[in-house]
Protein backbone atom coordinates (compact mmCIF):
# COMPACT_ATOMS: atom_id res chain seq x y z
CA UNK A 1 0.00 0.00 0.00
CA UNK A 2 1.84 3.78 -1.15
CA UNK A 3 1.33 6.14 1.05
CA UNK A 4 1.38 9.56 0.13
CA UNK A 5 2.38 12.48 2.77
CA UNK A 6 0.80 15.39 0.53
CA UNK A 7 -2.12 16.17 -1.65
CA UNK A 8 -4.40 13.36 0.04
CA UNK A 9 -8.39 13.80 -0.06
CA UNK A 10 -9.30 15.77 2.87
CA UNK A 11 -12.37 13.69 4.36
CA UNK A 12 -15.24 15.43 5.54
CA UNK A 13 -17.47 12.47 7.16
CA UNK A 14 -20.71 14.59 5.76
CA UNK A 15 -21.52 11.57 3.45
CA UNK A 16 -20.86 9.34 6.15
CA UNK A 17 -23.67 11.07 8.33
CA UNK A 18 -26.84 10.23 5.51
CA UNK A 19 -24.83 6.68 4.84
CA UNK A 20 -26.11 6.04 8.24
CA UNK A 21 -29.32 7.29 8.06
CA UNK A 22 -29.89 5.25 4.91
CA UNK A 23 -28.62 1.81 6.62
CA UNK A 24 -31.09 2.24 10.00
CA UNK A 25 -33.72 2.85 7.15
CA UNK A 26 -33.25 -0.42 5.27
CA UNK A 27 -31.99 -2.11 8.37
CA UNK A 28 -35.75 -1.80 9.82
CA UNK A 29 -37.61 -2.53 6.62
CA UNK A 30 -35.33 -6.00 6.24
CA UNK A 31 -36.02 -6.99 9.86
CA UNK A 32 -40.16 -6.58 9.83
CA UNK A 33 -39.53 -7.81 6.61
CA UNK A 34 -38.40 -11.26 7.76
CA UNK A 35 -40.32 -11.66 10.49
CA UNK A 36 -44.21 -10.82 9.09
CA UNK A 37 -42.56 -13.28 5.38
CA UNK A 38 -40.65 -15.97 8.14
CA UNK A 39 -37.27 -15.43 6.02
CA UNK A 40 -34.07 -16.31 7.47
CA UNK A 41 -32.12 -14.78 5.01
CA UNK A 42 -33.66 -11.11 5.35
CA UNK A 43 -33.68 -11.09 9.34
CA UNK A 44 -29.78 -12.01 8.71
CA UNK A 45 -29.29 -9.70 6.30
CA UNK A 46 -31.25 -6.63 8.47
CA UNK A 47 -28.58 -7.85 11.33
CA UNK A 48 -26.08 -7.71 9.03
CA UNK A 49 -26.67 -4.40 8.04
CA UNK A 50 -27.42 -3.28 11.69
CA UNK A 51 -24.38 -4.03 12.90
CA UNK A 52 -22.69 -2.57 9.91
CA UNK A 53 -24.38 0.54 11.18
CA UNK A 54 -22.71 0.42 14.35
CA UNK A 55 -19.59 0.31 12.54
CA UNK A 56 -20.07 3.31 10.71
CA UNK A 57 -21.00 4.76 13.90
CA UNK A 58 -17.65 4.35 15.32
CA UNK A 59 -16.56 5.40 11.46
CA UNK A 60 -17.97 8.33 11.59
CA UNK A 61 -17.12 9.44 15.47
CA UNK A 62 -13.38 8.58 14.58
CA UNK A 63 -13.51 10.81 11.58
CA UNK A 64 -14.89 13.45 13.44
CA UNK A 65 -12.48 12.77 16.46
CA UNK A 66 -9.20 12.85 14.60
CA UNK A 67 -9.77 16.42 13.23
CA UNK A 68 -9.88 17.83 16.63
CA UNK A 69 -6.53 19.47 17.29
CA UNK A 70 -3.91 18.88 19.97
CA UNK A 71 -3.27 19.61 23.23
CA UNK A 72 -0.66 19.31 26.44
CA UNK A 73 -2.69 15.88 27.31
CA UNK A 74 -3.14 14.34 23.60
CA UNK A 75 0.14 15.58 21.95
CA UNK A 76 -1.01 14.12 18.84
CA UNK A 77 -4.72 14.67 18.74
CA UNK A 78 -6.43 11.88 17.86
CA UNK A 79 -5.07 11.02 14.50
CA UNK A 80 -4.65 7.53 15.57
CA UNK A 81 -8.35 7.07 16.31
CA UNK A 82 -9.65 6.16 12.36
CA UNK A 83 -6.80 3.49 12.50
CA UNK A 84 -8.47 1.83 15.77
CA UNK A 85 -11.83 2.40 13.93
CA UNK A 86 -10.61 0.10 10.74
CA UNK A 87 -9.14 -2.21 12.44
CA UNK A 88 -12.30 -2.29 15.02
CA UNK A 89 -14.14 -2.39 11.88
CA UNK A 90 -12.24 -5.05 9.81
CA UNK A 91 -12.00 -7.49 12.73
CA UNK A 92 -15.88 -7.57 13.19
CA UNK A 93 -16.41 -7.96 9.07
CA UNK A 94 -14.11 -10.70 9.34
CA UNK A 95 -16.46 -11.90 12.40
CA UNK A 96 -19.80 -11.50 10.79
CA UNK A 97 -18.19 -13.51 7.18
CA UNK A 98 -17.36 -16.40 9.60
CA UNK A 99 -20.53 -16.30 11.23
CA UNK A 100 -21.96 -16.37 7.70
CA UNK A 101 -20.71 -18.96 6.93
CA UNK A 102 -21.38 -21.04 9.68
CA UNK A 103 -24.93 -20.31 9.57
CA UNK A 104 -24.99 -21.02 5.40
CA UNK A 105 -24.18 -24.24 6.12
CA UNK A 106 -26.13 -24.88 8.71
CA UNK A 107 -28.44 -23.79 6.39
CA UNK A 108 -27.76 -26.00 3.84
CA UNK A 109 -28.07 -29.33 6.08
CA UNK A 110 -32.02 -28.19 7.17
CA UNK A 111 -33.04 -26.03 4.68
CA UNK A 112 -36.46 -24.33 5.12
CA UNK A 113 -39.02 -22.72 3.27
CA UNK A 114 -39.03 -19.31 2.56
CA UNK A 115 -41.62 -16.93 0.63
CA UNK A 116 -39.85 -16.05 -1.84
CA UNK A 117 -41.58 -12.30 -3.61
CA UNK A 118 -41.12 -10.72 0.12
CA UNK A 119 -36.93 -11.40 0.22
CA UNK A 120 -37.15 -10.52 -3.58
CA UNK A 121 -38.39 -6.44 -3.02
CA UNK A 122 -36.71 -5.83 0.16
CA UNK A 123 -33.25 -7.37 -1.34
CA UNK A 124 -33.70 -5.39 -4.43
CA UNK A 125 -34.38 -2.01 -1.96
CA UNK A 126 -31.18 -2.81 -0.26
CA UNK A 127 -29.19 -3.82 -2.88
CA UNK A 128 -29.99 0.66 -4.33
CA UNK A 129 -29.50 1.84 -0.79
CA UNK A 130 -26.38 0.51 -0.43
CA UNK A 131 -25.03 0.94 -3.65
CA UNK A 132 -26.08 4.77 -2.87
CA UNK A 133 -24.30 4.35 0.30
CA UNK A 134 -21.24 3.12 -1.77
CA UNK A 135 -21.29 6.01 -3.95
CA UNK A 136 -22.03 8.37 -1.48
CA UNK A 137 -18.23 7.78 0.49
CA UNK A 138 -16.09 6.35 -2.62
CA UNK A 139 -14.38 9.20 -2.96
CA UNK A 140 -13.32 9.10 0.77
CA UNK A 141 -12.44 5.53 0.59
CA UNK A 142 -9.77 6.16 -1.71
CA UNK A 143 -6.83 7.76 0.17
CA UNK A 144 -8.28 6.85 4.17
CA UNK A 145 -8.12 3.89 5.67
CA UNK A 146 -10.96 4.49 7.97
CA UNK A 147 -13.52 5.23 5.21
CA UNK A 148 -12.14 1.92 3.06
CA UNK A 149 -13.16 -0.37 5.90
CA UNK A 150 -16.61 1.64 6.02
CA UNK A 151 -16.47 1.12 2.37
CA UNK A 152 -15.81 -2.53 2.49
CA UNK A 153 -18.39 -3.24 4.72
CA UNK A 154 -21.27 -1.27 2.61
CA UNK A 155 -19.66 -2.98 -0.58
CA UNK A 156 -20.32 -6.29 1.56
CA UNK A 157 -23.35 -5.47 2.27
CA UNK A 158 -24.54 -4.77 -1.25
CA UNK A 159 -23.02 -8.52 -2.14
CA UNK A 160 -24.90 -9.96 0.28
CA UNK A 161 -27.92 -8.39 -1.11
CA UNK A 162 -27.54 -9.45 -4.30
CA UNK A 163 -27.33 -12.64 -3.15
CA UNK A 164 -30.00 -12.56 -1.00
CA UNK A 165 -32.10 -10.98 -4.13
CA UNK A 166 -30.83 -14.05 -6.66
CA UNK A 167 -31.54 -16.54 -3.89
CA UNK A 168 -35.33 -15.15 -3.54
CA UNK A 169 -35.86 -15.49 -7.39
CA UNK A 170 -34.74 -18.68 -7.10
CA UNK A 171 -36.79 -20.13 -4.04
CA UNK A 172 -39.66 -17.99 -5.61
CA UNK A 173 -39.47 -19.71 -9.06
CA UNK A 174 -37.72 -22.92 -8.46
CA UNK A 175 -38.05 -23.56 -4.77
CA UNK A 176 -34.19 -24.49 -4.68
CA UNK A 177 -33.55 -23.08 -0.73
CA UNK A 178 -30.31 -24.57 -0.70
CA UNK A 179 -29.28 -22.04 -3.23
CA UNK A 180 -29.04 -19.53 -0.38
CA UNK A 181 -26.32 -21.02 1.61
CA UNK A 182 -24.39 -21.52 -1.63
CA UNK A 183 -24.45 -17.75 -2.43
CA UNK A 184 -23.80 -17.01 1.63
CA UNK A 185 -20.48 -18.91 1.66
CA UNK A 186 -18.99 -17.51 -1.91
CA UNK A 187 -19.78 -14.30 0.32
CA UNK A 188 -18.41 -14.71 3.39
CA UNK A 189 -15.36 -16.13 1.43
CA UNK A 190 -15.13 -12.91 -0.34
CA UNK A 191 -15.65 -10.72 3.28
CA UNK A 192 -12.78 -12.34 4.64
CA UNK A 193 -10.22 -11.29 1.54
CA UNK A 194 -11.29 -7.93 1.14
CA UNK A 195 -10.55 -7.19 5.26
CA UNK A 196 -7.97 -8.73 5.81
CA UNK A 197 -5.91 -6.20 3.82
CA UNK A 198 -7.10 -3.50 5.95
CA UNK A 199 -6.98 -5.49 9.28
CA UNK A 200 -3.12 -6.42 8.46
CA UNK A 201 -2.28 -2.80 7.76
CA UNK A 202 -4.07 -1.29 10.43
CA UNK A 203 -2.48 -3.83 13.10
CA UNK A 204 0.96 -2.90 11.36
CA UNK A 205 0.30 0.78 12.70
CA UNK A 206 -1.34 0.18 16.13
CA UNK A 207 1.86 -2.38 17.07
CA UNK A 208 4.26 1.12 14.93
CA UNK A 209 6.03 -1.70 13.26
CA UNK A 210 8.24 0.09 10.85
CA UNK A 211 6.07 0.99 7.68
CA UNK A 212 6.59 -1.72 4.53
CA UNK A 213 7.68 0.81 1.95
CA UNK A 214 9.78 2.53 3.95
CA UNK A 215 13.63 0.72 3.34
CA UNK A 216 15.94 0.99 6.85
CA UNK A 217 19.04 0.04 5.46
CA UNK A 218 18.57 2.51 2.60
CA UNK A 219 17.68 5.39 4.81
CA UNK A 220 20.22 4.47 7.16
CA UNK A 221 23.47 4.12 3.96
CA UNK A 222 22.26 7.36 2.48
CA UNK A 223 22.04 9.50 5.80
CA UNK A 224 25.70 8.01 6.59
CA UNK A 225 26.82 9.63 3.22
CA UNK A 226 25.71 13.61 4.15
CA UNK A 227 29.08 15.46 5.34
CA UNK A 228 29.91 15.87 9.00
CA UNK A 229 27.81 12.14 9.82
CA UNK A 230 29.94 9.47 11.16
CA UNK A 231 27.07 7.57 12.22
CA UNK A 232 23.34 6.95 12.58
CA UNK A 233 22.13 4.88 15.71
CA UNK A 234 19.02 4.20 17.53
CA UNK A 235 16.24 4.02 15.04
CA UNK A 236 12.48 4.39 15.56
CA UNK A 237 10.39 4.33 12.64
CA UNK A 238 6.58 4.56 12.91
CA UNK A 239 2.79 5.96 11.51
CA UNK A 240 0.86 7.64 13.59
CA UNK A 241 -1.98 7.51 10.91
CA UNK A 242 -2.09 5.89 7.21
CA UNK A 243 -0.08 8.89 6.15
CA UNK A 244 1.89 10.30 8.69
CA UNK A 245 5.81 8.54 9.13
CA UNK A 246 7.43 9.50 12.44
CA UNK A 247 11.13 8.97 12.25
CA UNK A 248 13.70 9.55 15.21
CA UNK A 249 17.23 8.27 15.52
CA UNK A 250 20.55 9.16 17.02
CA UNK A 251 23.38 10.95 14.66
CA UNK A 252 26.70 10.67 15.74
CA UNK A 253 28.69 13.84 14.66
CA UNK A 254 32.41 13.29 12.67
CA UNK A 255 33.86 16.44 14.97
CA UNK A 256 32.28 18.39 17.20
CA UNK A 257 30.14 21.12 15.86
CA UNK A 258 28.22 24.49 16.65
CA UNK A 259 24.44 24.12 16.51
CA UNK A 260 24.21 26.54 13.84
CA UNK A 261 26.89 23.76 11.68
CA UNK A 262 24.23 20.99 12.93
CA UNK A 263 21.26 22.62 11.71
CA UNK A 264 22.48 22.71 8.56
CA UNK A 265 23.48 18.60 8.52
CA UNK A 266 20.00 18.30 9.97
CA UNK A 267 18.25 20.11 7.03
CA UNK A 268 19.90 17.77 5.01
CA UNK A 269 19.37 14.68 6.90
CA UNK A 270 15.42 16.32 6.38
CA UNK A 271 15.54 16.51 2.82
CA UNK A 272 17.48 13.15 2.28
CA UNK A 273 14.51 11.60 4.44
CA UNK A 274 11.57 13.29 2.74
CA UNK A 275 12.60 11.00 -0.51
CA UNK A 276 11.26 8.56 1.85
CA UNK A 277 7.79 10.53 2.62
CA UNK A 278 9.15 11.32 6.21
CA UNK A 279 8.11 14.27 7.09
CA UNK A 280 8.30 14.56 10.95
CA UNK A 281 12.05 13.92 11.95
CA UNK A 282 13.18 13.83 15.50
CA UNK A 283 17.28 13.89 15.92
CA UNK A 284 19.49 13.64 18.75
CA UNK A 285 23.14 14.96 17.78
CA UNK A 286 25.89 13.26 19.35
CA UNK A 287 29.74 13.50 19.82
CA UNK A 288 31.45 11.08 21.60
CA UNK A 289 28.82 9.86 23.67
CA UNK A 290 28.72 6.28 24.84
CA UNK A 291 26.03 4.12 23.61
CA UNK A 292 25.21 1.13 21.65
CA UNK A 293 25.58 2.47 18.07
CA UNK A 294 23.57 -0.13 16.77
CA UNK A 295 20.93 1.35 14.21
CA UNK A 296 18.35 -0.95 16.26
CA UNK A 297 18.69 -1.04 19.95
CA UNK A 298 16.84 -3.67 22.40
CA UNK A 299 15.89 -1.34 25.31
Amino acid sequence: MKHTHHNHHKVTGKNLFWVILLNVGISLAELIGGLLSGSMSLISDAVHNFSDVISLIISYAANRLSKKAATEKHTFGYKRSEILAAFVNSVTLIVLAVFIIYQAIERYINPVEIKGRPVIYLALLSVVVNALSVKLIEKDAVNNMNMRSAYLHLFGDMMTSVAVLAGGVVMHFFHIYQIDSILSVFIGLYLIRISWEIFRSSLRIIMQFTPEQVDLQKIVKEVCQIKGVKNLHHVHIWQIDEHDIMFEAHIDLSKDVKISDFEQILKQVKECLSKFDIHHVTIQPEFSVEDEKEVIVNN
